[in-house]
């Protein structure tokens, strides 16, 4: 069986997140929970880190769920790119 290699496009991460800021243009910040367990006491902790993601449309509002992916570097922080949007923030 010959070894299929995964195109460079299939590689990039994907992560599903919170906007927690609009103000940019073009420029969302989105914050990403993860569950890790504590070394010592085994109790699982929420980690959160923020990136910023491109958003062309300016379609994006605070308290969105958005999924962002890996790209080239657009700015000095910006590496991600909004997807889509799971799911729109209620009012």
């Amino acid at each position: 069986m010959k070894h299929e290699r995964k195109k460079w496009h299939e590689k990039r991460k994907e992560f599903v997140g919170v906007v927690v800021s609009d103000k940019m243009d073009k420029t969302v910040v989105v914050r990403v929970d993860r569950k890790v367990q504590h070394p010592i006491y085994k109790k699982h902790i929420i980690r959160s880190k923020k990136y910023h993601a491109h958003d062309p449309e300016n379609q994006c509002k605070v308290g969105d769920v958005v999924v962002i992916r890996e790209t080239r570097p657009l700015s000095k922080t910006k590496r991600w790119v909004v997807v889509k949007i799971l799911q729109r923030a209620q009012t």
